[in-house]
């Protein structure tokens, strides 16, 4: 999470209008985070009782693209997965607009983010169950949606930024794209879903090691539900050098198979999904971090992560070939 758009109280009073939720008390940034903008919004109901939620406005995002997101998140909701659904207006429109961006208000779960130094492993069997029951519930989802950062995006960006990389890491790069192309022409049947596409450690909250929040739902796609898990594995599982600590991949896959048991093309899929999923955030970190533009960003600075940490991860799962248990 992070603040690109300056929000006034003026703009907020303007969209609080629609609603019956209450009266301005205070709202302040939540910093963080790299995508969309976010502030802490308190107000007083009637009854004078404070009550606080969560304003996103979406940097990437026109209101065309909007929908699918706010129909996922209540879709989820609705199925018992505790993802933040958007509030409706008094005519039951939840996506507005503000400051020309597209807007939701959101409930503010409780609960905290714990560091990836501090994941045991009760938090990965905790959200890979609570990942698997999301995949169950988004199975029917009835929209569709192609990963904005999917294979279309990593195909064209790879090749733009292999020019920028040392001969080794480009070849790494390029290669790992034609080895997901070859996995996707195979005869493998992988089950497909509305996915996350975005759970890393800090999109989740806590309550000890009870999950009470899986947050920032806006790379969810239409794509293999396996792939999401990978995402899962490579950073709720890493340590420090980049390695993959084996318990707490044991309790990750242990708990998603017993809600959604792994398919025999699945187990076969496996080690290279790991791979493909650090391929992508690699891939998205080396954007920024070589000073191309980052498509989609209509203002404020970008904020940086080292792209060095999922190319060890990647290595990693190339040297390490993980299995399904």
């Amino acid at each position: 999470m992070a603040v690109y758009t300056e929000v006034t109280a003026q703009d907020l009073n303007r969209l609080l209008a629609d609603f019956d939720l209450g009266t301005l008390v205070t709202h302040r940034g939540i910093e963080g985070g790299i995508e969309n903008t976010n502030y802490f919004v308190t107000l007083k109901d009637p009854g004078g009782v404070e009550q606080q939620y969560v304003l996103t406005l979406f940097e990437e995002f026109g209101m065309d693209e909007m929908p699918y997101f706010v129909e996922l998140t209540s879709w989820l909701a609705e199925r018992g997965c505790p993802v933040p659904a958007p509030f409706k207006d008094r005519d039951g429109i939840a996506l507005k607009q503000l400051r020309g961006r597209p807007a939701l208000l959101l409930p503010r779960f409780a609960g905290h983010h714990v560091a990836q130094q501090e994941l045991t492993a009760a938090h990965c069997s905790e959200i890979g169950a609570a990942l698997a029951r999301l995949h169950l519930a988004g199975q029917d989802f009835y929209m569709k949606r192609r990963a904005h950062r999917g294979i279309f995006w990593w195909r064209r960006e790879s090749q733009r930024v292999a020019q920028l990389l040392p001969g080794d890491e480009a070849e790494l790069l390029l290669g790992e794209v034609r080895l997901f192309d070859a996995l996707c022409d195979s005869e493998l049947e992988l089950p497909m879903g509305a996915i996350h596409g975005d759970l890393f450690h800090d999109n989740a909250l806590f309550e000890d090691t009870r999950l009470s929040a899986i947050l920032d739902v806006y790379n969810a796609a239409t794509a293999f539900l396996l792939y999401d898990l990978a995402i899962v594995a490579n950073d709720w599982c890493c340590t420090a050098d980049g390695q993959i600590d084996p318990v707490r991949e044991t309790a990750l896959l242990g708990a998603y198979n017993e809600v959604r048991p792994f398919t025999d093309d699945e187990h076969q899929a496996w080690p290279q999904l790991t791979r493909t999923a650090a391929m992508r955030f690699w891939l998205s970190r080396l954007i920024p971090w070589l000073g191309l533009e980052q498509a989609g960003r209509q203002s404020g600075e970008m904020k940086l992560k080292d792209p060095a940490e999922l190319q060890r991860i990647l290595q990693f799962r190339i040297d390490h070939p993980s299995r399904l248990s």
